[in-house]
């Protein structure tokens, strides 16, 4: 059969993008396709306190649109929930050209290079799927550097002593510090602890073309007003479609992988919706499919294509697609000051620890601790308020008007101990607007994850107490899903088919012309913001598949 492209890429995310232009760079002729929107700073909403992708209870600023795509979400309880995308539970993914990247704050950490030797380093908990990395941090090192320089990461390459070994410092110096630094840093020595200022995808001088940060007061969760923040949809895309070897469909959804009747992939199914409102499907062939729809929605898709060689969805022969899903925990440590420490600038990160990432006794792995993102009014009434306090009256007006600028907070991402029994599948008794079974999600991550978790908010609440807070306040972790940040794992690489579905490079066991490219990859997700390993995998697999194709 005549091929229309030689890659398709099914979502113009982290991967997708980054994906897009190495191939296309390559000499390939490529579609990439997405089922969002071409957003940019002008859309309407995009300052909306109330409806942005960090506070979603009304209503987001990205994709998916709420109606017609819901999910199914299982409790510890069992009982099964229909649920819409601004739902807690629904553990959603920003959707649109640039994916999260779109809306991120952009933290760009490289994972330590313990992370890749978990089950190595602490054993396999009972229950648990933890296990090792089919390569090293050395293997990936290069293709850090690579996604620092051609991305754009603003830092302190040699701030961070608890990291791997680097071959060439940031681009861009380092984000200011604000109010709230000089105090955490204070705090920070008083407890013999290491700081040094986060990396950013973020310009903090101009480059490329594009402006440097302005500070505006929104940060995560909403676009950039001087497009000074590095996602992929303003980096590696308008690289790709430079070539004009690139083409990009948007708000087009793909309805399955293609197979012919030996089970071979051909290429993509997809959906189009004209202007009359009808929506029409039709394939797409091509040499190679490459899934980077996130890590919910690529199991989804595999799941959704049975061949007679593979009845319950690619690559699934063995039972692993959509097994081991991940996210991040998130202990915080909110801290009341006696004076200001806010002066809601952004971006709002500006020291960061990586003493507990590893070496914490009795525990499993660790997480990075650092201030946080501006936080809006509103997130801070919704989210971060004492226990005590109502939500509603002149008590909680006047604590707000008094204390908003008085209060600072740490947290970090967990590295969570991963569980073969949390995982995606289909609910084919739910159908989304055009008729495909939604995703379903059940389970928990392990409770060693919860053990870890209140440790290092043991550790956050000391650091906010050596730097001065006269009150500090938190919530106690229990097990849970939480896929809702950074979802990772469910089609994990590995080097045995038996409990992985991709080869080291991506691959889909059982196919040659199968990739799967984005978190799902994951074997475990670090305890650090995983979006520039995310982006390092991309080039790395990327480069290989251009060289074997």
């Amino acid at each position: 059969m005549k091929t229309d492209y030689d890659v398709i890429i099914v979502g113009a995310g982290a991967a997708g993008n980054i994906a897009a232009c190495v191939l296309a760079e390559a000499g390939k002729r490529v579609l990439l396709v997405e089922r969002g929107k071409y957003r940019n700073y002008g859309e309407d909403g995009h300052r909306d306190h109330l409806r942005n992708h960090r506070l979603q209870t009304y209503g987001f600023n990205t994709g998916p649109e709420i109606e017609g795509n819901p999910r199914v979400f299982v409790g510890q309880d069992g009982v099964r929930h229909v649920v819409r995308p601004y739902q807690d539970s629904y553990h959603v993914n920003a959707a649109g050209v640039g994916g999260g990247t779109f809306v991120y704050g952009g933290l760009a950490w490289r994972f330590h290079p313990k992370d890749f030797r978990m089950a190595s380093i602490y054993g396999r908990p009972d229950g648990s799927s933890l296990t090792d990395w089919p390569f090293s941090y050395e293997e990936l090192e290069p293709w850090y550097t690579r996604a620092e320089q051609e991305i754009g990461v603003s830092g302190d390459g040699g701030g961070d002593r608890n990291s791997g070994p680097r071959s060439s410092n940031y681009p861009m110096p380092p984000v200011p510090d604000n109010p709230t630094t000089s105090r955490l840093r204070a705090g920070a020595h008083a407890l013999g602890l290491s700081t040094f200022t986060p990396p950013l995808l973020v310009n903090t001088i101009a480059r490329a073309g594009r402006g440097a940060c302005i500070r505006c007061g929104s940060c995560v969760g909403f676009p950039c007003p001087s497009n000074g923040k590095n996602g992929t949809q303003n980096t590696a895309l308008p690289r790709a479609l430079a070539t004009g070897r690139c083409d990009l469909l948007t708000e087009t959804v793909v309805d399955a992988v293609a197979t012919d009747d030996r089970g071979k992939v051909i290429g993509v199914d997809i959906l189009q919706t004209d202007v009359d409102g009808q929506t029409n499907r039709r394939p797409v062939l091509s040499d190679v499919v490459i899934l980077s729809a996130g890590a919910i929605e690529t199991a989804r898709l595999m799941l959704m294509t049975r061949t007679e060689r593979e009845p319950n969805g690619l690559g699934n022969n063995s039972d692993q697609v959509g097994r081991h899903l991940q996210g991040h925990y998130y202990p915080t440590i909110f801290g009341l000051f006696d004076q200001e420490v806010q002066d809601s600038k952004g971006p709002g990160v500006s020291i960061a620890t990586t003493d507990y990432n590893h070496g914490n006794d009795g525990v499993i792995g660790g997480a990075m601790l650092a201030d946080d993102f501006v936080m809006l009014p509103i997130i801070l009434w919704k989210s971060g308020l004492p226990d005590d306090l109502p939500r509603y009256g002149l008590k909680a007006k006047h604590f707000m008007r008094d204390n908003f600028s008085r209060i600072a907070q740490i947290k970090g991402p967990v590295h969570e101990i991963p569980s073969p029994d949390c995982r995606v599948s289909l609910a084919d008794d739910v159908r989304d607007k055009y008729g495909r079974p939604v995703a379903q999600l059940s389970g928990t991550t392990h409770p060693e994850t919860v053990r870890t978790a209140n440790h290092i908010l043991e550790k956050a609440d000391a650091w906010m107490q050596a730097a001065g807070a006269v009150r500090t306040w938190s919530r106690k972790q229990t097990l849970r899903l939480s896929a809702g940040q950074h979802q990772a794992g469910t089609c994990r690489m590995g080097e045995d088919e038996r409990n992985s579905v991709t080869d080291p490079f991506g691959k889909v066991w059982g196919h040659d012309n199968l990739f799967v490219c984005d978190a799902s990859l994951h074997p475990t997700n670090g305890g650090y913001n995983p979006v520039l390993t995310i982006m390092a995998i991309a080039f790395r697999n990327a480069h290989h598949i251009a060289e074997t194709l």
